[in-house]
């Protein structure tokens, strides 16, 4: 029996079964009622697991509430082995021995139940069953370490993949807090970025439930937490609820959390923060390894994303500064030659008043064309950048791209509600007039001075722009 129980023991590689199989063993080979293994926290006088067998509900909920320790679990043993009543002459002892996985106490058995009592040689047996069964324990753990290290391995891959492959800011940030989030086992993953006035705000959160109550949370400048992070050491809390280093509202709601700093040259871009539930199971020092690797190299990722993102703006603006330059140098040139040409000839032409007319629409359909040419290169001339969404902001954006190259911000006064009363079509033929009434000031010399008139009436849209030229130029529209 003894045997079968040692064999059966070392047979799973999945350390919840291994645990399970060895009470079930033990009890059988020395003939006990029931059964406890009790695992120790190496960390903390606590358990962080029980495996019974023979044992009710009512048993089990008070076998977890004892102490850890060498008499939790109603006489488990310590380190020592057996004492007290767990002396196999008592008749109805109880019999507990330690499983030591190396040098280290992993947890405690204890059996008890048996009629008649424990001898000397259940003991004996039950040593030689705990020694084999540190064993499979040992390799149990590796085995799960290993694949534990596997899935963040991937993880950590799955967002750098992700995030070099063209997501957005904020998808990258939301990719890297949802993956930290699942390898976790987490009940949220958080991203903080630094604000300017030295504090850190939650930015992005993943969740499975709204976040709408964590994003713009923040952590005051000078807190403990920061100043830990800042120096580029990894915060680790028990309870976020009740630990002193915590001052945001929602901590509350959770327990063990990590705060792990999202470093690159030296510089603290963010936080990686994962908190679980209260009442969780608390971070295992092989979780908090994983996790700071695995924030590290998210860190890298986010770096090298910006870095691509912002080669690829500057490659935008390179192309579209050619094109610029390829439109004036020859385009712009080649149709005010042929104007030229054109009025020329209508000059000299002695033809009909129809032939001269017809001339002369072509002359004025050619310096319309030059004037919509020009308004293209201005706008191409702008930085790229996202499209504002509001019809201010669009007005704000021209203006803005133009200040870039008049060399001074021209001003801007709005009147009325023009993001309300302005529709797209008003708005497309007023953004365009205002194009061209900035393309033709940058032609000119001597502006020191743009006033920008935008506003909305009963009869529609409107715009005015003035400058302080020799002499000065004003454009309406309508």
């Amino acid at each position: 029996m003894l045997l079968e129980a040692v064999l059966g023991v070392g047979t799973d590689l999945e350390l919840r079964a291994t645990l399970q199989h060895l009470v079930d063993s033990a009890t059988e080979l020395v003939g006990a009622r029931r059964g406890a293994l009790g695992v120790l926290d190496p960390e903390r006088p606590r358990l962080t697991g029980l495996f019974t067998t023979g044992m009710t509900e009512e048993e089990r909920a008070r076998a977890a509430r004892l102490p850890a320790g060498p008499d939790g679990l109603t006489g488990l043993a310590g380190p020592g082995g057996p004492t007290g009543s767990d002396r196999p002459d008592s008749p109805d002892s109880g019999l507990g021995v330690p499983i030591r996985v190396h040098t280290q106490v992993f947890g405690n058995l204890h059996l008890g139940g048996k009629p008649g009592g424990f001898t000397e040689e259940d003991l004996a047996l039950l040593r030689v069953l705990a020694a084999q069964a540190g064993i499979a324990i040992g390799n149990a753990r590796l085995y799960e370490t290993a694949r534990q290290r596997e899935r963040w391995i991937e993880g950590a891959a799955a967002v750098t993949t992700a995030l070099l492959t063209g997501e957005s800011a904020e998808d990258a940030l939301m990719t890297v807090a949802e993956q930290a989030r699942i390898l976790a086992d987490a009940a949220a993953g958080v991203i903080l970025q630094p604000t300017p006035e030295g504090g850190m705000e939650i930015v992005t959160a993943s969740t499975t439930e709204d976040p709408g109550d964590l994003v713009g949370t923040t952590i005051r400048p000078g807190s403990a937490v920061l100043v830990q992070l800042l120096g580029g050491e990894p915060v680790f809390i028990e309870d976020s609820s009740t630990d002193p280093r915590m001052t945001t509202p929602v901590r509350s709601r959770f327990g063990p959390s990590m705060m792990l700093p999202l470093r690159s040259g030296g510089k603290l871009i963010g936080t990686l923060a994962l908190p679980r539930r209260r009442d969780a199971e608390p971070y295992s020092a092989v979780d908090r390894l994983l996790a700071s690797q695995f924030a590290s190299q998210a860190a890298l990722a986010l770096v090298l994303a910006d870095a691509r993102h912002d080669r690829e703006r500057l490659a935008v603006f390179e192309d579209r500064d050619r094109i610029a330059r390829d439109l004036h140098d020859l385009v712009v040139q080649r149709l005010f030659a042929t104007e030229m040409m054109l009025e020329s000839t209508r000059r000299r032409s002695e033809g009909s008043s129809e032939e001269d007319e017809l001339l002369g629409r072509a002359v004025d359909e050619l310096d319309s064309t030059i004037q919509e040419v020009r308004t293209a290169i201005f706008a191409l001339q702008q930085p790229p950048a996202e499209a504002p969404a509001t019809f201010r902001g669009r007005v704000l954006r021209e203006t803005g791209g133009a200040g870039v190259l008049l060399g001074f911000q021209p001003s801007v006064r709005f009147t009325g509600a023009v993001d309300t009363l302005v529709d797209e079509p008003e708005a497309r033929k007023l953004l365009g007039a205002l194009r061209g009434a900035l393309a033709a000031a940058h032609r000119r010399s001597g502006i020191g001075r743009i006033q920008v008139d935008v506003g909305v009436g009963e009869e529609g849209a409107w715009l005015r722009v003035e400058d302080d030229g020799t002499p000065p130029t004003t454009v309406t529209w309508p």
